[in-house]
């Protein structure tokens, strides 16, 4: 339901109030702050009626007023307005995360750790699902005389490498043949295809070749499968210890919520694109009853990939969060994009 613009003035101005200072607001500082050409006593039936329809509180009788979950609702639906990233953080964002620009799990791990440091909350990103991922390229680096490492590069920027040993001698001759026969027999197949049964047609099709294949195709197996799994980074989770709005239990509910991938990947996994802002109880979790879970979309090629979130209280300024989660979001999106040259 929409509420009159007087309404929405009031309500904005008691979440956005509450937000800065943790205080309870009342109706004569509404009035200078709003700057509504109307009595204190008109803006506190406003309230009043407010506190009836469940947007507001009153701690106490003679208190003023503080955001209820329905009014934060009501606010980063209809009300909020991101507020611009300054030419500093923006610079920031974007040095910090190129710093780590050699590897796209680098870059989501550094993501996550400049996200956690200027928010002062946990930051989660997760790497792309592997369901729909294929295999873009195969590479070999001789390590020793009997030793190699493939590495396997996924169509959603996963970059995963497996160490095999052979009972013969590697040569770079040996190794140009593996590079050129695998990515014709690998190239564009679906991780999910990649078993055993198909292991064995490959090795068929590669005749006297398939002799010295053997420990080669199980790592490039091993590796797929390891592509196929979301990986989360988390960084920063001790902040919210130290956070105002949070009591030592919140603190520990919450670091309880991140320390279980399986929940916390489900989570993110549910918003398909976009941002998207839990409250409260929204999240499904218990221990999240009284946080917050900021969430959006990194892209690769134009294609949504995994999830880069900020979680910590409710009462969060989301006007400065949500501006740095979407742009260090861009930053990572244009970054590994440019790593898989798509």
């Amino acid at each position: 339901m929409e509420l009159p613009s007087r309404k929405e003035k009031i309500l904005c101005a008691v979440v956005e109030s509450y937000i800065d200072s943790g205080e309870p607001i009342g109706s004569k500082a509404l009035q200078t702050q709003t700057g509504l050409n109307v009595s204190s006593a008109t803006i506190r039936n406003e309230l009043a009626d407010l506190v009836s329809k469940g947007y507001l509180l009153q701690p106490h009788t003679s208190a003023g007023r503080v955001p209820s979950a329905k009014g934060y609702r009501y606010y980063i639906d209809n009300l909020l307005e991101q507020k611009p990233l300054s030419d500093r953080v923006k610079s920031h964002i974007d040095m910090s995360i190129s710093s780590a620009a050699d590897a796209p799990e680098k870059i989501l791990q550094k993501t996550a750790q400049v996200l956690s440091e200027l928010s002062s909350m946990a930051a989660v990103t997760t790497t792309p699902s592997g369901y729909k991922a294929r295999v873009h390229k195969i590479r070999f680096v001789i390590t020793g005389r009997h030793t190699c490492m493939v590495v396997l590069i996924t169509s959603n920027g996963m970059v995963k490498s497996r160490l095999f040993r052979c009972d013969f001698v590697v040569t770079p001759e040996l190794i140009a043949m593996f590079d050129k026969a695998l990515n014709d027999a690998f190239v564009g197949v679906p991780l999910k295809e990649i078993d055993r049964a198909f292991l064995q047609s490959v090795a068929a099709s590669f005749g006297e070749l398939s002799l010295f294949m053997p420990d080669v195709l199980i790592a490039i197996l091993d590796a797929a499968k390891q592509a196929m799994q979301t990986t989360l980074n988390v960084s920063g989770s001790t902040n919210l210890l130290f956070l105002p709005s949070y009591d030592l239990l919140n603190a520990r509910n919450v670091l309880r919520f991140l320390s279980n991938s399986e929940e916390l990947s489900s989570l993110l996994e549910d918003n398909v694109q976009g941002t998207k802002v839990y409250l409260g109880k929204e999240s499904g979790y218990y221990e999240l009853k009284d946080s917050a879970v900021i969430t959006t979309r990194y892209e690769i090629g134009g294609s949504t990939a995994g999830a880069i979130a900020l979680v910590g209280p409710i009462r969060s300024d989301y006007k400065t969060l949500i501006s740095q989660l979407e742009y260090a979001s861009k930053c990572a999106s244009s970054l590994i994009g440019e790593l898989l040259e798509v």
